[in-house]
């Protein structure tokens, strides 16, 4: 059995999902969980229109709607997927103390460790009140939120995964470089305490196993001192949810049949581009800007939708065919996709960008680089394209433009290859994890 631990709704609660499914989750422990009661309260306080003094509060209270899942929420005779343990009292303290002034003068990432102290020592608590742990028992948890959990679990020798989720010193490496490259370009220059490292290595020396979403992000591990039989390469999953909340496995078909009519681009109509996430030199976007600018007489157009995480200095050096809209709520992203024809993601270091997955269900190629899950087949279903490029990004592009059939050529492939990317494949890549334990 599996014992699951996570600090919010990652990746949409895809690993205890996957082995709920398989009847083979004992228990899901998270800081906060919006149960039946919790979520009617909070969707009436989300449906109110913010005003600019509000809207971060209201947009709290949405995103706290999310922390649930129904597969895992609705109890089930015969499974013992439906038990999830929470602290939402603690959690909503914890994210107050977050904001608190003391913690934004040390730096986010202070409160990241504390947070994360805090809710391993109640994991480990909680299981240390379980009655029913043994040499079958597989402890799951993601890093940074892990440690004191992982130490009590080695001691009752139960066997530990840690999911790593980023390339930890070798991304922060990579994003100061950029800093130093387009200074004044990133809205708060990244400060890492060693502390923060130290933490994340103790927890990599705890664990049995470290999984990573990507090949990337393993031989970035590796660089920094994991050993090679420690790592394992799980891809993310992507999956939508019918009205019901069960899981739609034909996704891509069900997507497709509700794609707009901009899936087939007349050709007087611009190449519509999307860029979703945050706006920030890791995602690339000053080499985005910098392909648009000499794009700026085709008949194209980007749309980069996501919190800017620029200055608006950097926001005024974009063309006229970029336009920036902020923010967007989950609801909101999948209209984004559907009025687009490409989504690009010109990443410098990301430990999967399950975005590529959304895109691909929503009929999108993908045009991405290197540095991130393995998910595009070059020429194929998108390109990739060497990061910090943007002569690479603008030839790419001018394809698009210049031959008619490629664009619905990759679409369809790309629909094709998110289904490939199931829950049911990531159930079985935690299968083979957990032989692989024992």
């Amino acid at each position: 059995m599996w014992l699951c631990s996570q600090i919010g709704a990652r990746e949409h609660y895809n690993v205890p999902r996957a082995l709920h499914r398989d009847g083979r989750l004992a228990a899901l422990y998270t800081d906060y969980w919006a149960g039946p009661v919790t979520r009617r309260i909070l969707s009436q306080i989300g449906k109110l229109k913010p005003d600019s003094r509000k809207s971060v509060a209201i947009d709290g209270v949405r995103a706290l709607n999310g922390r649930y899942h129904p597969v895992l929420g609705r109890a089930e005779s015969g499974r013992q997927g439906s038990e999830v343990n929470a602290w939402n009292w603690r959690a909503l303290w914890w994210k107050m103390m977050l904001r608190s002034q003391r913690s934004v003068a040390r730096g986010p990432y202070y409160g990241f460790m504390e947070v994360g102290r805090r809710f391993a020592l109640r994991v480990r608590e909680a299981l240390g009140r379980r009655s029913d742990l043994g040499a079958d028992c597989v402890f799951f948890a993601y890093d940074t939120g892990a440690l004191e959990a992982l130490e009590w679990c080695r001691e009752q020798r139960v066997k530990c995964v840690l999911n790593q989720m980023d390339p930890n010193r070798v991304e922060v490496e990579l994003v100061r470089a950029e800093d130093k490259q387009w200074p004044g370009w990133a809205l708060q220059t990244i400060q890492v305490p060693e502390e923060y490292f130290v933490r994340r290595e103790r927890e990599w020396a705890l664990a049995d196993r470290v999984v990573v979403n990507s090949e990337f992000s393993r031989q970035a591990l590796l660089r920094q001192g994991v050993p090679d039989d420690k790592l394992v390469v799980i891809p993310l999953c992507y999956e939508t949810k019918s009205e019901d909340g069960s899981e739609e496995i034909e996704e891509g078909r069900s997507i497709a049949d509700r794609r707009s009519s901009t899936a087939h681009r007349p050709s007087s109509s611009p190449l519509r581009v999307l860029f979703l996430g945050q706006v920030i030199l890791r995602k690339g976007i000053q080499y985005l800007i910098s392909a648009a600018r000499r794009l700026e007489r085709e008949n194209i157009h980007f749309d980069v939708v996501g919190p800017i995480g620029i200055s608006r200095e950097a926001m005024a050096t974009a063309p006229g065919n970029l336009t920036f809209h902020g923010r967007t709520g989950r609801d909101q992203a999948a209209a984004w996709y559907q009025r687009s024809h490409l989504f690009v993601l010109p990443t410098i270091s990301d430990g999967f960008a399950i975005t590529q997955l959304e895109a691909m269900a929503h009929g999108l190629p993908v045009v991405t680089t290197p540095c991130c899950g393995e998910v595009v087949r070059d020429g194929v279903d998108g390109f990739v394209v060497p990061p910090r490029d943007p002569d690479a990004l603008v030839r790419v592009l001018q394809r698009y433009l210049s031959e008619p059939g490629l664009l619905p050529a990759q679409q369809s492939a790309a629909l094709e290859k998110s289904r490939q990317f199931t829950l049911a494949r990531l159930g079985e890549n935690l299968r083979r994890l957990e032989d692989a334990l024992k």
